[in-house]
């Protein structure tokens, strides 16, 4: 796929969630423009917090995409360089609007001020949004065996907490900290303080805790593996995105400000192939 020819939703998949690009190129041809157009409407409303300065203007957004979306069963389609692959995906796949309303629901937490209460809290976050990515990638995919689906919530959930760890500075640094509010205060740390604890041993106890956790769903996901057609592969291969991050924060010592977190990761192609070819994720 010559990159200056990519049509816009691959290429900014590319540019801006490259590893998920790579496992989009891991699916049969005829279905990878509607895997960039599901992901490109990801980076759309996850990229919400960052380009906004008042949380209302976040949810107004967010508000933005709940009627477009609600707008396809109507045949409305918005000028939009997302909104009308989506609408095309969302109708030759079939997709449930639902899912993309559960999605936007996800998000809306990004742009409130407080932490989530608990671990509890911030799996349901992470459900809402990585789960539920995951298994409309299954959608797209034709992929949705019961193996597959049970994979696909834990494979979410870890994948997306891994990703959170690893974003730890740049969210905190844009005012979000997703870390639980009960481990920051059992720790002794304030959340307004994250964005300055480099170092910090209350922070690698909490990130230690998540990557656990993270690990823990992992293992649940592998549980199906056995019984995952290969069609389901694709959108299932976060979970190598996720088990490359929670070892790379573990050589870091658990310390997300850690420099050696922000290099590529210069092997994750080859990994993705190797797993693809064995049938894995």
């Amino acid at each position: 796929m010559p990159q200056a020819r990519l049509p816009y939703c691959a290429e900014q998949v590319r540019r801006y969630d490259h590893a998920r690009f790579l496992t989009a190129l891991f699916a049969p041809e005829a279905r990878r423009d509607d895997l960039f157009a599901l992901y490109a409407f990801n980076l759309e409303i996850a990229k919400v917090r960052e380009t906004v300065r008042e949380p209302m203007l976040g949810r107004i957004r967010l508000q933005w995409w709940r009627e477009t979306i609600e707008g396809f069963e109507h045949g409305e389609v918005r000028a939009h360089a997302v909104a009308t692959p989506l609408a095309e995906t969302i109708q030759r796949r079939r997709l449930a609007a639902a899912r993309f309303a559960t999605l936007i629901t996800g998000r809306e937490q990004d742009v409130e001020p407080d932490p989530p209460a608990d671990l509890a809290a911030l799996e349901d976050y992470a459900a809402q949004t990585s789960a539920t990515l995951v298994e409309l990638a299954l959608d797209v995919l034709d992929g949705g065996h019961p193996s597959a689906r049970a994979a696909a919530r834990h494979v979410g959930i870890a994948h997306g907490l891994a990703g959170l760890l690893l974003a730890v500075p740049f969210r905190a640094a844009h005012g979000r900290v997703d870390l639980p509010q009960d481990l920051l205060d059992e720790a002794g740390l304030h959340a307004d303080a994250v964005k300055e604890a480099r170092g910090d041993p209350r922070l690698v106890k909490i990130v230690r805790v998540l990557a656990l956790r993270a690990a823990d769903h992992l293992d649940k996901a592998r549980t199906h593996r056995r019984q995952v057609p290969r069609e389901a592969l694709p959108a299932l291969l976060p979970a190598l995105l996720a088990e490359r991050a929670l070892k790379r924060l573990a050589a870091a010592g658990h310390d997300p400000f850690d420099a050696a977190l922000g290099r590529p990761d210069g092997g994750l192609s080859l990994r993705l192939a190797w797993a693809a070819w064995r049938g894995r994720y």
